[in-house]
C-alpha cells in the first residue's frame, strides 16, 4: 500500500531537514555570548551540580547522559530531531504549507529552536516537561482529571524552576475571574491575573523584606549590566523599592516581554532586535485573540482555554522574572509546544472531541 505524503507534511519535513542544516552549523557561526549558559553546563565551575534547580539539574542531566562530552554537531544531531518529531506527535495543521502569518511564525520558531537546540541548554528540558501538556489534553482520560493533572504537573516543574509554582495559581485565578461579566472579558482576565502577581508579589515583601522582582529580575540586570552582557534588559523606569515601584514594574515587565513596544523605540537601528520584538507581538496577538475566542465557547473549547490559560499566567511570570528581551524569547521556545498547539487547535479538534 502507498503511503500518502500530504503537502503541509512535506513543508514540515522540510523545514526539519533546512533547520537541522542551521543547527550544525549554528556553533560555529554564533558569537560567544550565546554561549555563556552552555560553558556553565558543560564545566560546571561554580560546582552547582544537583536534582533542583535549572542550572544544577541540567548540570546533571548532560553529565549522566554523556551529552556533555559530545561536539556540538552532533548534540544539535540528537535534540532538534527530538523536539521536532514530538511537535510532528502533536500534529501537522493541514494548511501547514500555505504562506499566511501564523505560518511564517512558526517556521521562524523552528529556525530559532533548530538554532537554541545546538547546544546544552536549559531549554531542552523545558520543552521536554511542557509537551507533556499537549498530550495529556489529547488523551482518552476525563476532563477533569486531565486539566486537574495537568496544573498539578506543572506545579511538579518546579523542582526545574521554582517560578513554575506560580503558573497553576495565575491560571486558576484568571480562570475564576473570567467568569465574571467584563466588558472586555479577555482583557480583564489577563488584567486580574497581573494583579493576582502584584499582590504575591507585594505578600512576598511583608513577609520576607524584600520584592520578588528584586530578588531575581533587577539583581541579575545590573551585574550583567556591569559586566556589558546584555543590551536588551529590562529595567523599569521606577525603583521597585516600594510597593508601587514594584506593582508598575510588574506591569512594565508584562508588557516588556509581551508587547515589547519600547524595546523597539529603544532599538530602533538593531534589525535582529526588530525582528524579535515583531515575532513576539505577532505571536501574543494571535494568542490573544484565539483566548477571546475561547472564552466566548469554554465549553466547546475547554483544554484550548487552559492551554491558553497556562501560558498567559507563564506570560505574566515572565513579567516577573525574565531580566532581558532576548532570554525571555529563548524562554518562550522553550514552551513552544503550548505555544504550537494553542496556534492550531482547531486543527487538533477532531482527535479531542474523541477524548471527550
Amino acid at each position: 500500500m502507498k503511503t500518502k505524503i500530504t503537502r503541509n507534511k512535506v513543508v514540515f519535513i522540510s523545514l526539519f531537514l533546512g533547520n537541522l542544516i542551521i543547527a550544525l552549523l549554528t556553533p560555529y557561526i554564533l558569537p560567544e555570548r550565546y554561549f555563556n549558559d552552555t560553558i556553565t553546563i558543560i564545566f560546571d565551575k561554580g560546582h552547582e551540580i544537583g536534582w533542583f534547580g535549572s542550572y544544577p539539574f541540567v548540570i546533571m542531566f548532560y553529565k549522566l547522559t554523556g551529552l556533555r562530552h559530545l561536539p556540538f554537531f552532533l548534540i544539535a544531531l540528537i535534540q532538534f530531531p527530538i523536539v521536532t518529531y514530538i511537535l510532528y506527535k502533536i500534529g501537522v495543521p493541514s494548511n501547514f504549507h500555505k504562506l499566511n502569518v501564523k505560518n511564517i511564525l512558526v517556521y521562524i520558531a523552528l529556525l530559532l529552536l533548530g538554532i537554541y537546540m545546538s547546544m546544552p541548554t536549559k531549554e531542552f528540558i523545558t520543552f521536554l516537561l511542557f509537551c507533556t501538556i499537549p498530550f495529556i489534553f489529547q488523551s482518552k482520560r476525563n476532563s477533569l482529571f486531565k486539566i486537574v493533572f495537568s496544573l498539578v504537573l506543572i506545579a511538579c516543574f518546579s523542582f526545574f524552576r521554582p517560578y513554575y509554582l506560580l503558573m497553576p495559581i495565575f491560571a486558576v485565578g484568571m480562570y475564576l475571574v473570567s467568569f465574571i461579566k467584563f466588558e472586555n472579558k479577555t482583557f480583564s482576565t489577563i488584567f486580574y491575573g497581573i494583579v493576582i502577581a502584584i499582590f504575591l508579589s507585594l505578600s512576598h515583601g511583608v513577609i520576607k523584606g524584600e520584592y520578588i522582582s528584586r530578588t531575581t529580575r533587577e539583581n541579575y540586570v545590573i551585574n550583567n549590566i556591569n559586566r556589558n552582557n546584555i543590551n536588551t534588559a529590562i529595567v523599569s523606569p521606577i525603583s521597585q523599592d516600594t510597593w508601587y515601584g514594584e506593582a508598575f514594574g510588574i506591569v512594565y515587565g508584562f508588557m516588556a516581554v509581551n508587547a515589547p513596544v519600547v524595546e523597539a523605540i529603544k532599538h530602533i537601528l538593531s534589525p535582529q532586535v526588530l525582528a524579535f520584538v515583531i515575532w513576539q507581538l505577532l505571536i501574543f496577538y494571535i494568542l490573544f485573540v484565539r483566548f477571546s475566542r475561547c472564552l466566548k465557547n469554554r465549553k466547546q473549547y475547554q483544554f484550548e482555554l487552559w492551554t491558553l490559560l497556562i501560558l498567559f499566567a507563564y506570560f505574566i511570570v515572565q513579567g516577573i522574572f525574565e531580566p532581558d528581551l532576548g532570554t525571555s524569547i529563548r524562554h518562550k521556545i522553550g514552551l513552544f509546544p503550548l505555544i504550537y498547539f494553542a496556534l492550531y487547535y482547531e486543527n487538533f479538534r477532531k482527535d479531542i472531541r474523541q477524548s471527550i
